[in-house]
């Protein structure tokens, strides 16, 4: 995550305009309600849920709080959240990894994604690009897919950690594409930035937070999108599906508590964080970003992690993707 892109988004949060606080004389009141981000500080995720935490705190008239716990694709932190005590004062933003992908991948899983949680919304949807190294003699998505077929095995890409959304972006796309690449996986976003900046790995699929400041300077080629189809932010981008028929990788993140805590508290956070999804000012700011606000209904979520679990066990099987 860059300096500019962290300031952007923070920046847009501060100046939101604070809705009047609730009158409260229950949940979440005076007690401080901690949410569980569980990759590093910086990265989408971490951002999107330090947004959550300032509005959720001027509407309701509470304090939430921002609290990373990184590690194993998410897998780290939200262990520790469906242990915690069901009382809505410790929540996290899962993310497609935490609560869809990793559960096709792990061989033991520290939690049972559907059974120990409660899905309060979707917050949103963001992007994933694919990028490549100056040097890599492949502009184009038909050179890239020639250059690995003639090359089995020669070049890497990296990832936020085996089994995250970027991981997997590029594991569906060497099974669409007949291709073998070698995966170097990492404990952040930053750390793959670095080392594809520097030559260390020649491509990587990274959230659109990260990566556009860094195409926009000319220091990373983006080659494709792997949304269905081309973004607004970037229309002369193509999309993967463009040449490979359905193809979608995108990253998610959703807000969720543990399964035993009360519904009515749960029901208040999922009505409150559809409420400032839509607020004018978070779309604008996201979608400045490349990323969609969503701010779905327990139902949809629900739904959508159910079919997001499916696919990408049938994706992570073609693959012959297993984490010990």
């Amino acid at each position: 995550m860059t300096k500019f892109t962290r300031r952007a988004l923070l920046a847009g949060a501060a100046s939101l305009i604070a809705a009047p606080a609730l009158a409260q004389s229950g949940y979440p009141g005076s007690k401080v309600v901690t949410i569980v981000v569980p990759f590093a500080a910086g990265g989408t995720t971490d951002l999107l849920g330090r947004i959550l935490a300032d509005r959720l705190s001027a509407r309701l008239g509470g304090k939430f709080i921002v609290e990373n716990r990184a590690g194993a694709g998410g897998n780290t932190g939200a262990a520790a959240v469906a242990r915690a005590e069901p009382d809505g004062y410790t929540l996290t933003m899962g993310t497609v990894s935490s609560h869809a992908i990793n559960p096709g991948v792990y061989a033991k899983m520290p939690y049972d994604h559907i059974k120990d949680f409660a899905p309060i919304s979707q917050v949103a949807s963001v992007p994933n690009i694919l990028m490549v190294n100056l040097d890599l003699p492949a502009k184009t998505v038909p050179e890239l897919i020639e250059l690995l077929k003639k090359n089995p095995g020669k070049y890497s890409f990296g990832s936020s950690g085996a089994g995250t959304s970027t991981h997997m972006a590029a594991e569906l796309f060497k099974v669409e594409t007949g291709t073998d690449m070698v995966h170097v996986p990492y404990r952040s976003s930053g750390q793959v930035t670095q080392d594809l900046l520097s030559g260390q790995i020649q491509l990587t699929f990274d959230n659109i937070t990260i990566a556009w400041p860094h195409v926009e300077a000319g220091k990373i080629r983006a080659l494709a999108t792997a949304t269905p189809k081309r973004l607004a932010v970037a229309p002369d981008l193509p999309a993967l599906s463009e040449f490979i028929p359905g193809y979608d990788a995108s990253s998610w993140h959703g807000f969720f508590a543990p399964s035993k805590v009360p519904p009515e508290i749960v029901a208040k956070l999922s009505a409150e964080t559809q409420a400032i999804m839509r607020e004018p000012a978070v779309i604008e700011q996201l979608k400045k970003l490349g990323v969609d606000a969503v701010g779905s209904t327990q139902a949809e979520f629900t739904a959508h992690i159910a079919n997001e679990t499916k696919r990408w066990a049938e994706v992570a099987q073609k693959a012959n993707v297993k984490i010990e």
